[in-house]
């Protein structure tokens, strides 16, 4: 079958390219070409190192050095540039590690609001395109560009190649893009050449490319599952394509048909524009070790009011809490529970966060602390009254006349002194 290719200069479009060659148009050997490229239309575009990408566009100095986005020496790596990533510098990084690794690096610290600026001016650019886009974080979405080729005079692939160009211009960042026929794939090709990269899997090919990538290729395979994948001698996609998806979820449970599904480059998804989170959560790093559970339980009422702040900004509410600790060593503990009926109250979050706090804060010091919900649902179907704890509804009246100070006089106006209860 004849290759398409696209020039992602001039954009260009044309026919049978000279393997390694360039643009007979302009020259250039930014190409790409596929022998389905004007057939596919689903896209994840990332953002290359967009935190630090975005300090380097702010401050030309530093543009070739290695650049660290990340807390204090006790924080860990928010980002790295690929300069820093040659030293081995990675994202959750311990700071010390990182510095350890690459001591000439540059550390700036997060600032979200110029990045979530930058963010939502990437997001207006996609949505010229198409209302399909389905944000995954800050700097990355999925696009569904089908129906599109009329409209934007050319294929999906052009349009995607326009897109980036603009961000490059418009934002002074740089992003990848994959291209592929659904989501699972579309996120897989987006990494296949970073940084600036472009990259397009088709149908026909996608169970062979798939055959010899490791499990964690798919999409929800974390550590724990590819160590049990890798127990039962199941270490690449391939492995999977040999089995039955009764086999899979007989052995894994739900997530077997993703297993059976995703590894032959099957994805039924929708680019689904409006998509409610998985979870809402917020941490902290401590300056120094902490031992005391009173320190513990105070240091987690602000984070119980931020998780409440922002699932109150959304009207969502959630039904499982986690507490996530880390100790001194770094080992992690995550423990969570559900709750009788799903909330968005800070006060129940802390209730319910300190109770699992006494069985765990036990022992050695803990360097970080983070409070999660889970299992979101519209807030119209959250907090009931609770007829059998009159205190807890008390509670709940006072936060809401407290949000309501702070609708009007801003968030600093009023607050608690929070002692554990």
């Amino acid at each position: 079958m004849t290759a398409v290719a696209l020039c992602r200069d001039c954009l260009l479009e044309y026919t049978d390219p000279i393997a390694g060659g360039r643009c007979p148009e302009c020259g250039s050997p930014r190409l790409i070409a596929h022998r389905d490229l004007n057939r596919l239309d689903i896209a994840h575009i990332d953002c290359d190192a967009f935190y630090a990408s975005i300090e380097k566009r702010d401050d030309p100095s530093i543009k070739d050095r290695p650049v660290i986005v990340g807390g204090g020496h006790r924080g860990v790596v928010s980002a790295a540039c690929y300069v820093a990533r040659l030293y081995g510098v990675r994202s959750a990084m311990p700071m010390f590690q990182a510095l350890k690794a690459c001591p000439d690096a540059v550390v700036i610290r997060p600032a979200m609001a110029k990045y979530s600026a930058a963010g939502q001016q990437i997001r207006a650019i996609m949505r010229d395109y198409t209302p399909l886009v389905e944000p995954l974080s800050i700097d990355e979405a999925f696009l569904d560009l089908s129906g599109t080729q009329s409209l934007h005079k050319g294929s999906a692939a052009r349009t995607l190649a326009r897109i980036v160009k603009r961000i490059e211009s418009e934002v002074g960042v740089t992003a990848s893009v994959g291209l592929s026929y659904n989501k699972f794939l579309a996120k897989v090709a987006s990494d296949l050449d970073k940084p600036r990269g472009f990259a397009a899997i088709g149908m026909a090919e996608a169970p062979e490319f798939l055959a010899t990538r490791p499990v964690g290729v798919i999409w929800g395979v974390g550590k724990a599952l590819q160590g049990k994948l890798r127990r039962d001698g199941i270490t690449t996609a391939g492995h999977l394509q040999r089995m039955e998806e009764a086999a899979l979820v007989a052995r894994y449970g739900s997530i077997g048909r993703r297993l059976y599904q995703f590894s032959r480059g099957r994805d039924n998804r929708p680019v689904a524009p409006v998509s409610v989170p998985k979870s809402v959560s917020a941490e902290t790093t401590f300056a120094d070790d902490i031992y005391n559970l009173d320190e513990l339980c105070s240091r987690i009422w602000p984070l119980c009011e931020t998780v409440s702040r922002r699932l109150k900004a959304k009207n969502l509410a959630g039904r499982t809490l986690t507490l996530k600790l880390k100790r001194a060593d770094f080992r992690q503990i995550t423990r969570s529970r559900t709750l009788g009926a799903p909330t968005r109250y800070a006060e129940i979050l802390y209730r319910t966060a300190t109770k699992m706090l006494e069985k765990e804060a036990v022992g050695p010091a803990f360097r970080l602390i983070g409070i999660g919900v889970a299992d979101i649902v519209n807030a119209r179907d959250a907090d009931p009254p609770d007829l059998l704890h009159d205190e807890t509804d008390k509670q709940v009246r006072v936060e809401r006349a407290i949000d309501a100070v702070r609708a009007k006089l801003g968030d600093g106006a009023i607050g608690k002194g929070r002692n554990r209860p």
